[in-house]
Parts: C-alpha cells; structure tokens; sequence
C-alpha cells in the first residue's frame, strides 16, 4: 500500500486556506484561498479575497480585444505568481471548450480565453470569479507551513467560494470554523 506523501494526511484540493495572524508575508495577511491542484510535486491556489484595485474586467477584456462586458466583474489578485496570468473560478454548469477542471462540486477552474469571451457576450458561467496571479507551494513547502501554524485549512462549498469577497471574507471563513478572529489574536499575541 502506497502511503500519502504528504504531511497533512489528505489532498488539499477544492479546500481553504486560511491565513493565521502573523503570517508574515503582507502578500497572504488576512488571506482566504482555494487550493486548486495539491499532490506531492507542489501546490497551487488562488486568493478569494483580494480585490485588484488597478484592474478592471471592462479594462482587461478591452485589452484583449474582446469587446466590451456587459457585466461589471470584479478582477481579485489571485496570487503573486505570474500575476500576469489569468484564471476564472466558476460555476460548474459551464464548462470551456478548451481548459476546464473541476475544483469542487460545483466550482471549475478555467484558464483558456474563451471563457472571458463567453463572459463578454453573455454566455458564459452563470457565477464567476476572475483572478490574475496564483499562489504556488513547492514539492512539502505548504505543509511545512501548515505544521507551523500558519495557515487553517476547511472545506470549501461553492457558494462561499463564487460569493463576492472582500476583507470581511476572512472572519466569515474563520466564523464557518467555529473559530473567533478575537481568539487567534490573543493566542497569536497580537493586540
């Protein structure tokens, strides 16, 4: 029997991260994120909750040539790994013809063009989050600092995760845990 190679005992995939207090990278501070592919090389997330204030989807669709959006789309950074890189999270009753993968039940991931165009056009998913950049963990990195207490991990449910997020994302992931943002500041030290 083949053991799990990693040390949190389970596939990450299709589940949150959640960033402790103290986390030390500004970049992950107050940080919800859906881990998207986990396996024993690495793995790859995006950011729910941070919103792009320099970049807007009429601005990026325009840019790409694709005319211009009837919806107003928010952009999220969704990590600091090739920011110039885009990705859709999206509900699962659409499916691009080109890169598609289910996440969760009921949120896929694409990254292909036609997507974006769908979405200018109005036929494209019925719920979607654009995201540029990714988060990424090297072959034991995120283990390592989940071992560290650096992050929470939880399931994740597709209504959460295509709600529109912002800072208040974080103490709602949190409070779905059980778990006061109050209690981990006195436990981390912070005041």
């Amino acid at each position: 029997m083949q053991q799990d190679s990693n040390s949190t005992g389970h596939n990450l995939t299709g589940q949150l991260l959640i960033a402790m207090p103290g986390i030390g990278d500004p970049r992950f501070e107050r940080a919800v994120i859906l881990v998207c592919e986990h396996s024993k090389d690495g793995t790859m997330g995006l950011i729910l909750n941070k919103p792009s204030e320099e970049v807007s989807f009429h601005d990026l669709a325009e840019q790409l040539g694709l005319g211009t959006p009837s919806g107003r789309e928010q952009v999220y950074f969704g990590g600091p790994v090739e920011m110039g890189r885009g990705f859709v999270l999206h509900s699962g009753e659409y499916v691009s013809g080109r890169s598609s993968h289910l996440v969760l039940d009921g949120v896929r991931l694409s990254s292909s063009l036609d997507v974006l165009e769908d979405m200018v056009t109005g036929t494209g998913p019925q719920r979607a989050r654009l995201m540029l950049g990714y988060a990424g963990w090297g072959a034991g990195q995120l283990e390592g600092e989940i071992l560290a207490n650096g992050w929470l991990s939880a399931p994740a449910e597709a209504g959460f995760v295509l709600a529109d997020g912002g800072a208040e994302m974080w103490g709602a992931a949190l409070k779905r845990l059980g778990v006061s943002p109050l209690q981990l500041s006195a436990k981390a030290g912070h005041a």
